[in-house]
């Protein structure tokens, strides 16, 4: 008798567990309200928005365009100070590869000119 008391004791003490877990609320922080000295936050248009990442873009394209002129201007001559060292009428695969990477680096540079944001 005994055991049957202990055993519906525990199974009472579950389900008031069971029913405090349940009737648990999670409290959230009251909202804060904005005071008169506190300005609202900007609201920025789409146009705006828009404007701003074409001018980002353009600003990326722009530095893209110096950085592969620059690497075109070294290429180039590095390959002219090959040309002027070397005697023979065959070129070397290194000095076809940069001439490659030059032909490569330019068509780059005219296809990022022409476009626009």
């Amino acid at each position: 008798m005994t055991k049957q008391i202990l055993l519906m004791a525990a199974i009472c003490a579950l389900l008031a567990f069971a029913g405090l877990a349940q009737a648990q609320q999670i409290h959230l922080p009251p909202s804060v309200s904005q005071s008169q000295g506190m300005s609202s936050p900007p609201v920025v248009g789409a146009d705006q928005v828009q404007r701003d990442q074409a001018r980002a873009a353009n600003e990326q394209r722009q530095v893209e365009i110096k950085r592969d002129t620059e690497k075109m201007a070294e290429l180039t001559q590095e390959l002219k100070d090959y040309l002027e060292k070397s005697q023979s009428t065959v070129m070397s695969i290194d000095a076809l590869k940069k001439a490659e990477q030059i032909e490569k680096l330019a068509h780059n540079v005219r296809s990022k000119m022409k476009q626009s944001y």
